[in-house]
């Protein structure tokens, strides 16, 4: 069975803006939960609140991503996403040391990986929320259905050789209760 990592994807620029640092396309992505430890999620606001809401990690940039997709990947690059987390980890959340940080990221790794348990492509979506004492984590896919695999345009230029009689809307007589 071939070896399926998730990466960020970024459909629109959204990112960039709920976020205090949107991960960047392409990127190996973790959940990221771990950014939350010993934090009081009920005092999150702003970007940091939908960071936790939704946000999985990428793990070069240390950015947040609403969103990744089912990607395939070879040994060399799970492991180099794994050496890179533990880089990430000694930097950000102050693991003692790069060795006890690399068996956190590979199992952090081992999670996301789990997650791609669907066909390539598949978009996967996270919504975390808080019961208790737990934090819990749900996701959703979103895949095209085989009807629409084929590329389709939002817009189409249609031909057309009529004259059409001008439409006028008087906007003044509209805004007073005139013709609609």
């Amino acid at each position: 069975m071939a070896l399926k990592l998730p990466r960020t994807i970024r459909l629109d620029a959204s990112d960039t803006f709920v976020y205090a640092r949107a991960a960047e396309p392409g990127e190996w992505a973790v959940t990221g939960t771990f950014r939350f430890f010993g934090v009081d999620a009920g005092t999150l606001a702003g970007k940091a609140l939908q960071a936790f809401r939704g946000g999985f990690t990428g793990i070069e940039s240390f950015g947040w991503s609403t969103l990744v997709v089912v990607s395939e990947a070879n040994e060399a690059e799970r492991d180099a996403a794994v050496e890179r987390l533990a880089g990430q980890l000694v930097a950000h959340c102050g693991a003692p040391s790069h060795a006890v940080a690399r068996g956190a990221a590979a199992e952090e790794i081992a999670f996301a990986a789990s997650l791609c348990d669907h066909p390539v492509g598949t978009l996967v979506a996270l919504h975390r929320t808080v019961s208790g004492d737990e934090v819990r984590e749900s996701f959703r896919t979103l895949r095209r259905r085989e009807d629409q695999l084929q590329p389709r345009g939002v817009f189409r230029i249609v031909e057309d050789d009529e004259e059409a009689p001008e439409e006028a809307v008087d906007l003044l007589a509209m805004l007073k209760g005139g013709r609609r």
